[in-house]
């Protein structure tokens, strides 16, 4: 009964499945994904479907997912004088904002599939929890996609807003708290200033930061068992 915890996996479906095979996760192991399973890379829908076939997955939001909400389901819409008379300047912007985050290959995947199962996959994303805390061995954890933004030591995770826990960069020079440690995608460890090992996950005042840039050519998958701290890898071929 092992806890493993990946995170920004991007479309890289091939490197999912290689990083499930590799780290031999069993049925009664538990796998936190935390967000970013979409866009930039060839299959993201194709990865959130294998995802709705894995009981023992507990998926959290990512920006990537929050942006695909705001849009799919305007998209969805038969296209009539309403939907286009409704094509406001917000949902205008949520569009193209996406767009110049990657989205094409989540759309060429998603409208390849028939009305139902688009809104499977829909109502699937939404079920997405914002932040998972967990106790495993004699260690506490904060599991959230980017980081708490505008941290206090006096707030309660309840108190963070979904900007702050979805886009917000957590900052890894300060600590967020001595006997919790914070794990976190969203940032490429290959971006992280000083790091001595880009592309690998990142430890660093019990921080624990696990996009290791798979859509990057030359980046990796990573995936951390919190049981035993072992770090496990998929890469992407050059």
């Amino acid at each position: 009964m092992a806890t493993y915890v990946i995170s920004d996996i991007h479309g890289e479906y091939d490197l999912f499945v290689e990083l499930l095979e590799n780290i031999k996760l069993g049925p009664s192991d538990t796998l936190y994904v935390l967000g970013d399973i979409l866009d930039r890379g060839p299959h993201p829908i194709k990865t959130v479907q294998l995802l709705m076939k894995m009981p023992n997955a507990v998926c959290l939001v990512g920006n990537h997912e929050l942006m695909a909400l705001e849009c799919l389901g305007f998209l969805m819409q038969e296209i009539t004088d309403m939907s286009i008379a409704a094509l406001d300047e917000k949902i205008l912007d949520n569009i193209l904002t996406w767009q110049s985050n990657g989205s094409q290959t989540t759309l060429d995947e998603f409208k390849m599939l028939d009305k139902e199962e688009q809104q499977e996959v829909v109502d699937f994303i939404k079920e997405f929890d914002l932040y998972a805390e967990l106790s495993v061995g004699d260690k506490e954890y904060l599991l959230v996609h980017a980081g708490l933004g505008n941290f206090s030591p006096e707030k309660d995770i309840e108190d963070y807003s979904l900007h702050d826990i979805v886009w917000e960069r957590a900052d890894y020079n300060v600590k967020y708290f001595d006997d919790i440690y914070v794990i976190t995608g969203h940032t490429p460890t290959q971006s992280i200033e000083g790091n001595p090992r880009p592309g690998y996950i990142y430890r660093h005042n019990n921080h624990i930061v696990i996009d290791c840039g798979a859509f990057i050519p030359g980046g990796r998958l990573a995936a951390i068992c919190l049981d035993t701290g072992e770090e496990f890898y998929a890469e992407k071929k050059m």
